[in-house]
Protein backbone atom coordinates (compact mmCIF):
# COMPACT_ATOMS: atom_id res chain seq x y z
CA UNK A 1 0.00 0.00 0.00
CA UNK A 2 1.04 3.28 -0.75
CA UNK A 3 0.25 6.74 0.33
CA UNK A 4 0.70 10.38 1.25
CA UNK A 5 0.50 11.25 5.04
CA UNK A 6 1.31 14.44 6.29
CA UNK A 7 3.03 15.60 3.36
CA UNK A 8 4.96 12.46 3.54
CA UNK A 9 4.87 9.34 0.96
CA UNK A 10 4.94 6.20 2.49
CA UNK A 11 4.47 2.31 1.80
CA UNK A 12 3.25 -0.51 4.08
CA UNK A 13 3.34 -4.45 3.01
CA UNK A 14 0.00 -5.42 3.94
CA UNK A 15 0.92 -8.78 4.02
CA UNK A 16 2.01 -11.85 1.30
CA UNK A 17 -0.21 -12.87 -2.12
CA UNK A 18 -0.53 -15.69 -3.52
CA UNK A 19 -3.20 -19.09 -2.56
CA UNK A 20 -1.81 -18.80 1.40
CA UNK A 21 -1.94 -15.13 1.24
CA UNK A 22 -4.28 -12.16 1.32
CA UNK A 23 -7.32 -12.22 -1.11
CA UNK A 24 -7.70 -9.27 -3.21
CA UNK A 25 -10.43 -8.50 -0.77
CA UNK A 26 -8.58 -8.96 2.59
CA UNK A 27 -5.99 -6.78 1.36
CA UNK A 28 -8.47 -3.89 0.24
CA UNK A 29 -9.79 -4.16 4.21
CA UNK A 30 -6.74 -4.29 5.58
CA UNK A 31 -5.46 -1.03 3.78
CA UNK A 32 -8.40 0.30 4.66
CA UNK A 33 -7.73 -0.06 8.36
CA UNK A 34 -4.62 1.25 8.05
CA UNK A 35 -6.03 4.45 5.80
CA UNK A 36 -7.99 5.02 8.46
CA UNK A 37 -5.61 4.90 11.59
CA UNK A 38 -3.47 7.51 9.15
CA UNK A 39 -6.56 9.68 8.75
CA UNK A 40 -7.42 9.56 12.64
CA UNK A 41 -3.79 9.30 14.47
CA UNK A 42 -4.74 12.70 15.91
CA UNK A 43 -8.04 11.97 17.76
CA UNK A 44 -7.37 8.61 18.73
CA UNK A 45 -10.46 8.41 21.10
CA UNK A 46 -12.26 8.42 17.80
CA UNK A 47 -13.74 4.69 16.63
CA UNK A 48 -13.66 4.36 13.50
CA UNK A 49 -17.53 3.43 13.77
CA UNK A 50 -19.71 2.31 16.57
CA UNK A 51 -21.76 -0.25 16.95
CA UNK A 52 -25.46 0.37 17.79
CA UNK A 53 -26.83 -1.00 20.76
CA UNK A 54 -29.46 -3.24 18.81
CA UNK A 55 -29.95 -7.28 20.71
CA UNK A 56 -30.35 -10.29 19.48
CA UNK A 57 -29.79 -9.84 15.50
CA UNK A 58 -28.74 -6.41 15.24
CA UNK A 59 -27.94 -5.69 11.13
CA UNK A 60 -24.72 -4.13 11.71
CA UNK A 61 -22.36 -5.56 9.43
CA UNK A 62 -19.54 -7.70 10.15
CA UNK A 63 -16.95 -4.82 8.85
CA UNK A 64 -18.18 -2.60 11.21
CA UNK A 65 -18.67 -4.91 14.36
CA UNK A 66 -14.92 -5.39 13.32
CA UNK A 67 -13.45 -2.21 12.76
CA UNK A 68 -15.19 -0.72 16.31
CA UNK A 69 -14.03 -4.24 18.14
CA UNK A 70 -9.98 -3.52 16.92
CA UNK A 71 -10.69 0.75 17.44
CA UNK A 72 -12.37 0.29 21.38
CA UNK A 73 -11.10 -2.81 22.63
CA UNK A 74 -7.73 -4.67 20.70
CA UNK A 75 -5.65 -1.19 20.37
CA UNK A 76 -7.19 0.28 23.57
CA UNK A 77 -7.01 -2.53 26.27
CA UNK A 78 -4.30 -5.14 24.62
CA UNK A 79 -0.47 -4.88 23.66
CA UNK A 80 0.29 -3.75 20.31
CA UNK A 81 1.42 -7.43 19.11
CA UNK A 82 -2.02 -8.88 20.66
CA UNK A 83 -4.23 -6.01 18.34
CA UNK A 84 -2.07 -6.43 15.40
CA UNK A 85 -2.39 -10.78 15.43
CA UNK A 86 -6.73 -9.91 15.89
CA UNK A 87 -6.12 -7.45 13.24
CA UNK A 88 -4.26 -10.33 11.24
CA UNK A 89 -6.92 -13.11 11.91
CA UNK A 90 -9.89 -10.61 10.80
CA UNK A 91 -8.03 -9.44 7.45
CA UNK A 92 -6.82 -12.55 6.43
CA UNK A 93 -9.67 -15.44 7.74
CA UNK A 94 -13.09 -14.10 9.36
CA UNK A 95 -13.81 -10.62 6.47
CA UNK A 96 -12.71 -12.85 3.81
CA UNK A 97 -15.24 -15.53 4.62
CA UNK A 98 -18.13 -13.78 6.09
CA UNK A 99 -18.18 -9.96 4.09
CA UNK A 100 -21.31 -8.88 3.88
CA UNK A 101 -22.90 -10.54 6.75
CA UNK A 102 -24.69 -9.17 9.34
CA UNK A 103 -23.10 -10.37 12.93
CA UNK A 104 -27.32 -11.39 14.32
CA UNK A 105 -27.00 -13.71 11.07
CA UNK A 106 -24.23 -15.60 11.85
CA UNK A 107 -24.21 -19.17 13.90
CA UNK A 108 -22.30 -21.43 15.74
CA UNK A 109 -22.47 -23.76 12.38
CA UNK A 110 -20.61 -20.32 10.32
CA UNK A 111 -17.86 -20.28 13.45
CA UNK A 112 -17.12 -24.31 13.23
CA UNK A 113 -17.13 -24.42 9.55
CA UNK A 114 -14.30 -21.34 9.42
CA UNK A 115 -12.06 -22.95 12.59
CA UNK A 116 -12.59 -26.61 11.11
CA UNK A 117 -11.68 -25.27 7.68
CA UNK A 118 -8.23 -23.74 8.61
CA UNK A 119 -7.85 -26.74 10.59
CA UNK A 120 -8.21 -28.89 7.79
CA UNK A 121 -5.63 -26.42 5.57
CA UNK A 122 -2.74 -28.05 8.32
CA UNK A 123 -3.09 -24.55 10.44
CA UNK A 124 -4.07 -25.98 13.96
CA UNK A 125 -2.47 -23.49 15.62
CA UNK A 126 -3.78 -20.38 13.80
CA UNK A 127 -7.38 -22.31 13.88
CA UNK A 128 -7.50 -22.55 17.80
CA UNK A 129 -6.42 -19.06 17.71
CA UNK A 130 -8.98 -17.53 15.45
CA UNK A 131 -11.61 -19.52 17.71
CA UNK A 132 -10.24 -17.48 20.58
CA UNK A 133 -9.88 -13.91 18.54
CA UNK A 134 -13.81 -14.80 17.85
CA UNK A 135 -14.42 -15.59 21.33
CA UNK A 136 -13.53 -12.39 22.85
CA UNK A 137 -15.22 -10.39 19.71
CA UNK A 138 -18.66 -12.18 20.33
CA UNK A 139 -18.53 -11.81 23.97
CA UNK A 140 -17.41 -7.90 23.60
CA UNK A 141 -20.96 -7.52 21.37
CA UNK A 142 -22.79 -9.53 23.77
CA UNK A 143 -21.11 -7.23 26.29
CA UNK A 144 -22.19 -3.89 24.00
CA UNK A 145 -25.69 -5.52 23.92
CA UNK A 146 -25.18 -5.27 20.25
CA UNK A 147 -25.86 -9.76 20.41
CA UNK A 148 -28.07 -11.25 22.47
CA UNK A 149 -25.74 -14.56 22.43
CA UNK A 150 -22.20 -15.70 21.42
CA UNK A 151 -22.17 -17.70 18.41
CA UNK A 152 -18.99 -18.83 19.68
CA UNK A 153 -20.47 -20.94 22.90
CA UNK A 154 -19.76 -24.25 22.99
CA UNK A 155 -17.59 -24.74 20.14
CA UNK A 156 -14.79 -26.81 21.01
CA UNK A 157 -10.96 -26.02 19.84
CA UNK A 158 -10.63 -27.63 16.78
CA UNK A 159 -6.94 -28.98 17.18
CA UNK A 160 -5.53 -30.20 19.92
CA UNK A 161 -2.06 -28.45 20.76
CA UNK A 162 1.23 -30.30 22.90
CA UNK A 163 3.63 -28.47 24.88
CA UNK A 164 6.43 -28.20 22.12
CA UNK A 165 9.86 -28.89 24.11
CA UNK A 166 12.13 -28.60 21.23
CA UNK A 167 15.94 -27.64 22.07
CA UNK A 168 17.83 -27.14 19.25
CA UNK A 169 21.35 -29.03 19.42
CA UNK A 170 24.59 -28.04 18.93
CA UNK A 171 25.05 -28.87 15.20
CA UNK A 172 21.83 -26.84 14.29
CA UNK A 173 22.81 -23.84 16.49
CA UNK A 174 26.00 -23.70 14.42
CA UNK A 175 24.56 -24.37 11.36
CA UNK A 176 21.67 -21.35 12.37
CA UNK A 177 24.89 -19.20 13.64
CA UNK A 178 26.85 -19.47 10.37
CA UNK A 179 23.65 -19.26 8.18
CA UNK A 180 23.18 -15.96 10.04
CA UNK A 181 26.62 -14.66 8.76
CA UNK A 182 25.54 -11.24 7.65
CA UNK A 183 25.16 -8.10 8.97
CA UNK A 184 21.22 -7.81 8.14
CA UNK A 185 18.98 -6.39 10.66
CA UNK A 186 17.00 -9.90 10.74
CA UNK A 187 20.50 -11.73 10.96
CA UNK A 188 21.77 -9.87 14.00
CA UNK A 189 18.14 -9.99 16.14
CA UNK A 190 18.26 -14.35 15.71
CA UNK A 191 21.47 -14.07 17.74
CA UNK A 192 20.58 -11.65 20.05
CA UNK A 193 17.49 -14.03 21.03
CA UNK A 194 19.58 -17.43 20.95
CA UNK A 195 21.80 -15.61 23.13
CA UNK A 196 18.99 -13.33 25.97
CA UNK A 197 16.37 -16.01 25.80
CA UNK A 198 13.81 -13.05 25.06
CA UNK A 199 11.08 -13.11 22.77
CA UNK A 200 11.03 -12.51 19.08
CA UNK A 201 8.90 -9.71 19.69
CA UNK A 202 10.65 -8.41 22.05
CA UNK A 203 14.12 -8.41 20.15
CA UNK A 204 12.20 -7.44 17.05
CA UNK A 205 11.33 -4.10 18.57
CA UNK A 206 14.16 -3.03 20.65
CA UNK A 207 14.19 0.87 21.02
CA UNK A 208 18.15 2.62 21.69
CA UNK A 209 16.33 4.59 24.78
CA UNK A 210 15.80 0.99 26.27
CA UNK A 211 19.78 0.21 26.34
CA UNK A 212 21.47 1.70 29.22
CA UNK A 213 25.45 1.76 27.92
CA UNK A 214 26.89 2.79 31.02
CA UNK A 215 25.69 -0.55 32.80
CA UNK A 216 25.29 -2.59 29.24
CA UNK A 217 21.66 -3.89 30.48
CA UNK A 218 18.37 -3.39 28.21
CA UNK A 219 15.79 -2.31 30.16
CA UNK A 220 12.60 -4.06 28.78
CA UNK A 221 9.56 -1.87 29.79
CA UNK A 222 6.72 -4.00 31.05
CA UNK A 223 4.22 -2.91 28.04
CA UNK A 224 6.18 -4.61 26.12
CA UNK A 225 6.47 -8.33 28.30
CA UNK A 226 4.14 -10.71 28.52
CA UNK A 227 3.36 -10.63 32.05
CA UNK A 228 3.00 -6.81 31.63
CA UNK A 229 6.30 -6.87 34.22
CA UNK A 230 9.67 -4.19 33.37
CA UNK A 231 12.45 -7.05 32.70
CA UNK A 232 16.14 -5.88 33.22
CA UNK A 233 18.61 -7.80 30.58
CA UNK A 234 22.03 -7.91 31.04
CA UNK A 235 23.48 -8.33 27.64
CA UNK A 236 26.75 -10.47 27.50
CA UNK A 237 29.66 -8.99 25.56
CA UNK A 238 28.85 -11.00 22.34
CA UNK A 239 25.13 -9.66 22.51
CA UNK A 240 26.09 -6.18 22.88
CA UNK A 241 28.34 -6.36 20.72
CA UNK A 242 25.91 -7.65 18.02
CA UNK A 243 23.48 -4.54 19.13
CA UNK A 244 26.21 -1.58 18.62
CA UNK A 245 26.56 -3.34 15.33
CA UNK A 246 23.55 -1.96 13.85
CA UNK A 247 23.76 1.36 12.42
CA UNK A 248 21.46 4.30 14.61
CA UNK A 249 19.06 5.59 11.52
CA UNK A 250 18.54 9.07 12.11
CA UNK A 251 14.39 10.00 13.24
CA UNK A 252 14.14 5.80 13.68
CA UNK A 253 13.83 4.57 17.56
CA UNK A 254 14.68 1.25 16.74
CA UNK A 255 17.76 -0.73 17.04
CA UNK A 256 16.47 -3.49 14.45
CA UNK A 257 15.04 -1.97 11.15
CA UNK A 258 15.33 -2.47 7.42
CA UNK A 259 13.56 1.19 6.22
CA UNK A 260 14.78 3.63 9.36
CA UNK A 261 11.36 3.87 10.17
CA UNK A 262 9.74 0.61 11.63
CA UNK A 263 11.03 -2.57 13.24
CA UNK A 264 11.47 -5.55 11.62
CA UNK A 265 8.67 -7.79 11.40
CA UNK A 266 8.62 -9.96 7.95
CA UNK A 267 9.91 -13.28 10.12
CA UNK A 268 8.58 -15.87 7.90
CA UNK A 269 10.42 -14.99 5.20
CA UNK A 270 13.81 -14.48 7.10
CA UNK A 271 13.06 -17.46 8.75
CA UNK A 272 12.58 -19.81 5.72
CA UNK A 273 16.14 -18.29 4.21
CA UNK A 274 18.01 -18.34 7.40
CA UNK A 275 16.55 -22.61 7.70
CA UNK A 276 17.07 -23.07 4.08
CA UNK A 277 21.08 -22.22 4.10
CA UNK A 278 21.35 -23.91 7.76
CA UNK A 279 20.25 -26.80 6.35
CA UNK A 280 17.31 -27.45 8.63
CA UNK A 281 13.75 -27.66 7.24
CA UNK A 282 10.83 -24.60 7.66
CA UNK A 283 8.88 -27.26 9.70
CA UNK A 284 11.37 -28.60 11.92
CA UNK A 285 12.15 -25.47 14.12
CA UNK A 286 10.16 -22.15 15.41
CA UNK A 287 12.27 -19.11 16.58
CA UNK A 288 10.93 -20.01 20.15
CA UNK A 289 12.82 -22.28 20.09
CA UNK A 290 15.83 -20.01 20.85
CA UNK A 291 13.82 -19.17 23.79
CA UNK A 292 14.09 -22.80 25.28
CA UNK A 293 17.71 -23.50 23.92
CA UNK A 294 19.28 -20.25 25.85
CA UNK A 295 17.33 -21.95 28.82
CA UNK A 296 18.41 -25.65 28.37
CA UNK A 297 21.81 -24.52 27.54
CA UNK A 298 22.07 -22.14 30.73
CA UNK A 299 20.55 -25.48 32.89
CA UNK A 300 23.49 -27.61 31.19
CA UNK A 301 26.05 -24.77 32.71
CA UNK A 302 25.03 -25.68 36.09
CA UNK A 303 22.70 -22.22 36.23
CA UNK A 304 20.07 -22.83 38.66
CA UNK A 305 16.66 -22.91 38.08
CA UNK A 306 15.54 -19.71 39.95
CA UNK A 307 18.17 -17.59 37.83
CA UNK A 308 16.99 -19.11 34.64
CA UNK A 309 13.49 -18.25 35.09
CA UNK A 310 14.23 -14.49 36.51
CA UNK A 311 16.79 -14.15 33.29
CA UNK A 312 13.61 -15.42 31.43
CA UNK A 313 11.19 -13.09 33.25
CA UNK A 314 9.04 -15.73 33.86
CA UNK A 315 6.51 -15.53 36.96
CA UNK A 316 5.29 -19.48 37.35
CA UNK A 317 7.43 -22.31 38.68
CA UNK A 318 9.91 -21.76 41.07
CA UNK A 319 7.75 -17.72 42.07
CA UNK A 320 4.42 -18.54 41.58
CA UNK A 321 1.69 -17.66 44.44
CA UNK A 322 2.85 -16.59 47.73
CA UNK A 323 6.98 -16.75 46.92
CA UNK A 324 6.63 -14.44 44.20
CA UNK A 325 5.30 -11.98 46.38
CA UNK A 326 7.59 -12.03 48.90
CA UNK A 327 10.71 -13.38 46.81
CA UNK A 328 12.04 -9.82 45.58
CA UNK A 329 15.38 -10.51 45.15
CA UNK A 330 16.23 -9.31 41.49
CA UNK A 331 19.36 -11.97 41.02
CA UNK A 332 20.88 -9.09 38.41
CA UNK A 333 24.09 -10.24 39.61
CA UNK A 334 23.44 -13.89 38.92
CA UNK A 335 21.99 -13.25 35.30
CA UNK A 336 24.57 -11.36 34.21
CA UNK A 337 26.99 -14.16 35.43
CA UNK A 338 24.88 -16.54 33.63
CA UNK A 339 24.04 -15.05 30.38
CA UNK A 340 27.77 -14.44 29.65
CA UNK A 341 28.43 -17.84 30.42
CA UNK A 342 25.63 -18.74 27.95
CA UNK A 343 27.15 -16.38 25.39
CA UNK A 344 30.72 -18.10 26.15
CA UNK A 345 29.39 -21.38 25.17
CA UNK A 346 27.51 -20.76 22.20
CA UNK A 347 30.88 -18.64 21.12
CA UNK A 348 32.44 -22.38 21.58
CA UNK A 349 29.87 -24.37 19.75
CA UNK A 350 30.14 -21.90 16.61
CA UNK A 351 33.71 -22.42 16.80
CA UNK A 352 35.10 -19.93 18.88
CA UNK A 353 37.56 -20.16 22.09
CA UNK A 354 35.94 -21.06 25.25
CA UNK A 355 35.67 -17.91 26.88
CA UNK A 356 36.65 -16.40 30.28
CA UNK A 357 34.15 -16.29 33.11
CA UNK A 358 34.77 -14.00 35.54
CA UNK A 359 33.03 -13.51 39.37
CA UNK A 360 30.85 -10.11 39.07
CA UNK A 361 31.35 -7.82 42.41
CA UNK A 362 29.22 -5.54 42.41
CA UNK A 363 25.35 -4.88 40.50
CA UNK A 364 25.58 -3.33 37.15
CA UNK A 365 29.38 -3.81 35.91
Amino acid sequence: MRYRHNGVNGKRTLGRAGADGLSLAAARAAAAAHRHRLETAPAAVTPVTGVTGLSGGGRDSIEVAVASFLELHARRKTRASTAWAAERVFNRIVLPAWRGRAIGDICKRDVIDLVEGVAASGRGHQANKTLAILSKFFNWLVGRDALALSPVAGVERPYEEKARERVLTDTEVRALWGACAGTGPFDRALKVMLLTGARRNEVSRIEWSELDDARRVWKLPGRRTKNGREHVIPLSTQAWALVQAQPRLAGCRYVFTTDGRTAIAAWDKHKRRIGAEAGIAYNAWRLHDLRRTCASGMQKLGISVPVIEKALNHTSGTFRGIVGVYQQHDYADEIRIALQKWADRVKEIVGGEPGKVFSLHGRGR
